[in-house]
């Protein structure tokens, strides 16, 4: 009987220690795992055309999903993000074709519309008791008929070269929208590891009810995380929409599944409390390279959905086996 009961302590000590060792490499060693294969499948995707045009495109995502991973820290979700990415950006574009053109308005007023955008969805799920999924499923609906009422169902198009040089734009060799990108992510960072505010954030979502005894606002909090996860879906919608050279309509549609696939990949617990923006970032770069490597091989987009959805189910599965694993 003791012999049973040591080969099990084993076995969860090894499944354990399996837990542990990817928490620190099992991401990045999948990552470069993945570049290796899509290389030797397809010769392209080496070409330095192609990793200029990745790591645009995942500047675009990456930047909500820094935003995400505060409020998933929360044990929170976001289903509006593509929304907001496509309203701001058509209210970026009628500034700057329609309302008189001001460099400064198109950026600074759908940057404040998109923390509005947020501080409402914070706002109605915490002081309403609302569950962030209903009240973002909610919003996302309203911002992308608000999108088409704006835009009276067409495209604006046609930017100054200033703005442009947000989403296309390059400071030496590096892409600006790389800059911000990688920018969100080392001040996300040092606010989650170096300040009051990241400490909450993670007390919250490790344990609500124990943040609450303690004197924590959680509601201002999570209305904080919202506000800024808006903030930064109007900051993609700028950059999105300055690529394009043009406000689209159907901007924005199915980033929220690659963004929360992002932050998840990442290592970001869904039930909140555990996990960063660093996770993050080789999440967005993960899903940017398998979404790349995959339209290289010619895989029919809606293939694509099929593997990006059960990515995250996998994620979701490992990190419920691995607090599982810690709580036994």
């Amino acid at each position: 009987m003791s012999d049973l009961s040591e080969t099990k302590k084993e076995r969860v000590s090894l499944v354990e220690q399996f837990f542990i060792l990817w928490d620190r490499i099992g991401i990045l060693l999948a990552f470069i795992v993945v570049c290796i294969l899509f290389g030797i499948l397809t010769p392209v995707f080496f070409n330095p055309l192609n990793i200029l045009n990745v790591i645009r495109q995942v500047s675009i995502i990456g930047v909500i999903a820094v935003g995400m991973t505060f409020v998933i820290l929360l044990g929170g979700i976001d289903l509006s993000v593509g929304s907001v990415v496509a309203f701001t950006g058509i209210i970026a574009a009628g500034f700057q074709v329609k309302w008189g053109g001001s460099l400064f308005l198109s950026i600074v007023i759908p940057l404040l519309i998109g923390g509005g955008i947020g501080f409402l969805n914070g706002f109605i799920s915490t002081k309403g008791g609302l569950h962030p999924f209903i009240v973002t499923l909610g919003t996302m609906s309203i911002f992308r008929g608000a999108t088409l009422l704006v835009a009276k169902g067409r495209p604006i198009s046609g930017m100054s070269k200033s703005f442009r040089f947000i989403g296309a734009g390059m400071i030496g060799p590096i892409p600006f929208p790389v800059i911000l990108f990688l920018g969100s992510v080392i001040i996300a960072a040092i606010i989650l590891r170096r300040t009051v505010f990241g400490r909450y954030i993670y007390a919250i979502g490790g344990n609500e009810e124990a943040a609450l005894l303690s004197g924590i606002r959680v509601d201002r909090y999570k209305i904080s995380a919202f506000t800024i996860l808006g903030f930064l879906s109007a900051l993609s919608g700028l950059i999105l929409t300055s690529r394009l050279n043009s406000g689209e309509l159907v901007a924005g549609e199915g980033y929220e599944l690659d963004v929360i696939a992002s932050v998840v990949i990442g290592g970001t617990s869904m039930m909140g409390g555990e996990g960063g923006v660093y996770g993050t970032l080789i999440g967005a770069l993960l899903i940017g390279v398998i979404s790349n490597g995959l339209n290289l091989l010619g895989v029919q987009p809606y293939w694509q959905m099929i593997v990006r959805g059960s990515i995250i189910i996998l994620a979701v599965l490992m990190d419920k086996m691995k607090r599982r694993f810690r709580t036994a």
